[in-house]
């Protein structure tokens, strides 16, 4: 028997490991999603109806119980895992767009421009998210619309980095040098080159970026720069629900757990992916 077909015990423990790290995020980020997909069709009450009684106790009538104000906490979560998921997916694919696009051009530009697009994303990723989405509620208002964009400028940044990163090693190598000499254009070679190796890792980063967006959309909501009543965010109910925490606790722990849910699902189906998409790192572990 060859050394290559005995499996230690850390080799197994780590090709178990990795399916059920996606697994189990997958698992975590699902269930909120089906919660946010079923909220579009169906929700126990109106986000606005108030006939629940002020800060009432789980019910047949209430599973959850109601909040300060009388609606009915099941359905601020429901509307709050929708919110949460379309904020940061919307931040996600237009930081993606943006920063992909960004950062080929850096990747292909000349050594003065290329400098120049550097400095710029470095002063951008500096710049605070919040700060950013302050400064556009002062000029549009608090909307969900305005979230998805300043959260989505805040990512683009990062995401235009590792582009370029990618984009400078992948133009390094013999092959695509050996395509420019054939005479194959610039196009081609990012349709044919560039593209198809830097997808895994910015599908594992932009994986990531959705959780950081989603912690983001919760900072902005808590300080009010979120979407605005009767559509209640996670961040928003845990600002609401931080003056009757020792009363009525659900109201904070019930929009803290899902929000810790999805973070998580998201990070370790991003672990997951990321093990999927390196083989060398599969092997190192």
């Amino acid at each position: 028997m060859t050394s290559a077909a005995i499996e230690t015990p850390q080799r197994v423990t780590a090709r178990r490991r990795r399916p059920v790290t996606l697994v189990v995020g997958c698992v975590l980020a699902g269930l909120i999603v089906v919660v946010a997909l079923l909220s579009l069709f169906w929700l126990p009450y109106s986000t606005s109806d108030l006939s629940g009684g002020r800060l009432a106790g789980p019910s047949a009538a209430h599973l959850l119980g109601t909040d300060k104000l009388g609606r009915d906490l099941l359905t601020q979560l429901m509307v709050g895992a929708r919110i949460a998921l379309e904020v940061g997916c919307g931040a996600v694919v237009l930081g993606g767009i943006l920063g992909v696009a960004a950062g080929l051009a850096a990747g292909f530009a000349t050594r003065w421009l290329d400098d120049t697009i550097a400095a710029t994303l470095d002063i951008l990723i500096a710049f605070p998210v919040l700060l950013l989405a302050m400064l556009l509620v002062a000029a549009r208002g608090a909307s969900l619309a305005t979230a998805i964009v300043a959260i989505g400028l805040g990512s683009a940044a990062i995401v235009a980095r590792l582009t370029r990163v990618l984009v400078k090693r992948i133009l390094g190598q013999d092959y695509v040098t050996a395509a420019r000499t054939s005479g194959t254009s610039w196009p081609r070679i990012v349709a044919e080159h560039v593209l198809p190796n830097i997808w895994p890792t910015l599908v594992v980063n932009l994986a990531l970026q959705l959780g950081v967006a989603v912690l983001a959309e919760a900072s902005l909501s808590y300080l009010g720069l979120g979407t605005p009543p009767p559509n209640e965010s996670w961040g928003r109910m845990l600002q609401e629900a931080q003056a009757t925490v020792l009363t009525a606790p659900l109201g904070a722990i019930a929009p803290g757990v899902l929000l810790i849910m999805l973070v998580v699902g998201v990070n370790l189906i991003a672990d997951g992916l990321r093990d999927v998409a390196d083989p060398t790192r599969r092997r190192s572990r």
